[in-house]
């Protein structure tokens, strides 16, 4: 009994724990953060990244992973600096047959490890594994890891539940203040209502600064109004994505269309933004262009090399080929 309770509580010398601002903090952030303090332990948070964190990653990285994806091993060595007691790095398999991650999500644990070992550098990764297909529920997860830091099964119950509630509570929040804008803006008279741009994008691109940042930033400065492909109502945008394709598995990728789907009607244009070479937008960006019509869309894809060069031009050639069409076009000209 001794030895197994040891066992179930092998981190409970666990107190800093550090979480990269990358990938999906950008989606579950709210929770990982509540979940952890709730437990009584100390949340440290890294920079935001800049293209010195782009460097390190692309260090410790190969050649194959995503812009994404180094990002986020540059996050990690930068919580190593911090004097962390842990890396918080999840595997999220997913929650059903078409409600699924792609593979670097389920393989992030290793990728670290494995890329710190061969660079000689120590970190300690902690982790969780969703996999409803299989029968690993978020809660059990959760649970389990909760029980592996010393934590009762009572204050395990109540983190998850207090993590779940914060972190639905702000989507819901995301999701009526962008709904408030959109009614807003429909007030205006039509010669008064600014161009509104849809950015598409997983939301550790549209919302990471160092990579959508000059996206939103261009659009903003141009006079545009900037609506978020993943600031909608997900549950909703998720089940709209079925009008599109049944056989889509990525969630993130089918919450993204069911919402261009949902706004279609209230933007003037889409950009589609993605992390090279991000193989899930490699197939659904496509598919976007060739099946949804009517309105404008810009494609831009960063990467390591050239990182966001270029993307200022390329937007405000997008804006003006907006507002020229918007003022008539070639029918007043």
């Amino acid at each position: 009994m001794a030895l197994e309770l040891h066992r179930r509580a092998e981190l409970a010398g666990i107190r800093r724990v550090g979480i990269p601002r990358a990938l999906m903090y950008y989606r579950y952030g709210i929770a990982w953060r509540t979940f952890f303090q709730e437990l009584g332990c100390e949340v440290v948070l890294d920079a935001p990244s800049d293209r010195g964190t782009l460097e390190v990653g692309d260090h410790l990285s190969v050649d194959e992973c995503c812009l994404a994806s180094k990002l986020f091993l540059g996050h990690v060595a930068a919580l190593v600096e911090q004097d962390v007691d842990a890396v918080f790095v999840p595997s999220l398999m997913g929650y059903g047959r078409f409600d699924t991650f792609c593979t670097k999500f389920q393989a992030l644990p290793d990728l670290v490890e494995n890329a710190f070992a061969v660079a000689n550098k120590r970190v300690r990764v902690i982790s969780l594994r969703i996999d409803e297909l299989k029968g690993e529920t978020e809660q059990d997860a959760y649970l389990g890891l909760a029980a592996r830091l010393g934590a009762s099964r009572k204050d395990a119950k109540r983190a998850y539940r207090a993590a779940s509630a914060d972190q639905r509570d702000y989507d819901a929040s995301m999701a009526r203040e962008q709904e408030r804008l959109i009614k807003s803006l429909a007030k205006l008279p039509e010669q008064e209502r600014p161009l509104t741009i849809l950015v598409a994008a997983h939301p550790y691109v549209s919302h990471d600064p160092f990579v959508g940042g000059v996206v939103e930033d261009a659009l903003r400065e141009l006079g545009a109004c900037v609506l978020f492909a993943d600031e909608t109502d997900k549950p909703r945008a998720l089940k709209k994505s079925y009008e599109f394709s049944h056989s889509i598995p990525w969630m993130v990728n089918r919450e993204l269309i069911g919402s261009i789907l949902m706004l279609h009607n209230q933007v003037d244009g889409i950009v589609l933004m993605s992390a090279y070479p991000c193989g899930p937008d490699s197939m659904c960006d496509d598919a976007i262009e060739r099946c949804i019509k009517g309105k404008p869309i810009l494609t831009l894809t960063v990467d390591a090399q050239a990182g966001t060069a270029g993307v200022e031009t390329r937007v405000e050639s997008f804006v003006d080929i907006l507002s020229y069409q918007k003022k008539g076009g070639y029918l007043n000209a």
